[in-house]
């Protein structure tokens, strides 16, 4: 990770205040029955074109990824009796928004560092349109669907594409898939080194006067006579941008369309947004004989189970105990 400070926490003070208030419009109930009735009608269809060409999976292809929320921890169990604890995430409402040809993505420097590669803009939660500016709700025309809360683009392989207006369901991985996580840490404001960086702090014995949690010399003297950087000092903490790499998929709730995924290392609080990839690490590349679905799994044309269990997962449902007839 670079030294330099990529967050900011405060905005630019070129960035224009928001000035657009909401605001009791006082409308009729015969108007409000109308203005529903009309988003309704602009909004019935989420896939306005036919569905595109479906490509081949090969060896180095890269699929997209979905938005999900973090909506808790939760303790399962293994068939040996070992104990684990999971983080529960939602894929809520997700659609393909946007696709970006190569040759719009060509002066981006991901086409520079891995070559030919396409974007996919994939939108997740559905809003109000009434809530969101004119502006921003042109970003949905083409696809169709509702201004989203959340908006993220991911890097896909050409074969990859989705149309707009594509729905994306939990059943786009599988359980026992390995996967990559990225959020944002939850945001602890300014902290002192030892919480920041873990630093043990001065004795508190005799002789040691206000300094008990202070990070103590810096190593300023002769040629270093200056705060190098990188020092770890106090400052701002949390707030970062984080991939949990490697982070594999115990459960799949099909109707919910929740994922436990082991650990509770999830960056972010409880209700933030992650995204979720396939997993880049060269020890747990994906079989090309037990690929996961591709482009995606399109839920609505084929039938799947409303709970998946990883083959090593103990299931409650089932009987664990037996008693043999006398």
């Amino acid at each position: 990770m670079s030294r330099m400070k990529r967050r900011h926490t405060m905005p630019p003070f070129w960035l224009p205040k928001i000035t657009r208030t909401m605001y009791p419009e006082n409308i009729t109930p015969e108007n409000q029955a109308f203005v529903s009735e009309v988003i309704a009608n602009q909004y019935s269809s989420p896939l306005k074109s036919d569905p595109w060409e479906r490509g081949q999976w090969t060896e180095k292809v890269r699929r997209c990824g979905v938005i999900a929320r973090k909506i808790g921890i939760y303790p399962m169990w293994k068939k040996d009796g070992t104990r684990l604890l999971t983080t529960l995430l939602q894929v809520s409402d997700n659609h393909v928004i946007k696709y970006i040809p190569p040759e719009e993505m060509a002066t981006s420097y991901f086409n520079k560092r891995t070559g030919n590669v396409a974007g996919l803009v994939v939108g997740a939660d559905s809003i109000d349109p009434r809530e969101a500016t004119k502006e921003f709700q042109s970003l949905f025309v083409e696809s169709g669907v509702l201004p989203k809360r959340k908006v993220s683009k991911f890097v896909i392989s050409p074969s990859a594409k989705l149309a707009p207006g594509t729905p994306l369901y939990a059943s786009h991985f599988r359980p026992g898939d390995y996967v990559d996580i990225l959020g944002i840490t939850i945001d602890r404001g300014f902290q002192g080194v030892m919480k920041r960086w873990g630093f043990k702090g001065l004795p508190a014995s005799h002789g040691v006067t206000k300094a008990h949690r202070a990070g103590g010399n810096i190593g300023g003297g002769g040629e270093k006579g200056r705060v190098w950087p990188g020092t770890k000092m106090p400052g701002h903490m949390g707030r970062n941008r984080r991939i949990l790499r490697g982070v594999k998929i115990w459960r799949i709730n099909t109707r919910h369309n929740v994922i436990w995924v082991s650990g509770p290392a999830v960056p972010g609080s409880v209700g933030s947004y992650v995204n979720i990839y396939d997993c880049s690490l060269p020890t747990r590349k994906i079989n090309a004989e037990n690929h996961p679905p591709f482009p995606t799994f399109f839920q609505d044309e084929e039938d799947i189970e409303e709970e998946l269990y990883d083959a090593d997962l103990h299931v409650f449902s089932d009987k664990s105990v037996t008693f043999a007839e006398k």
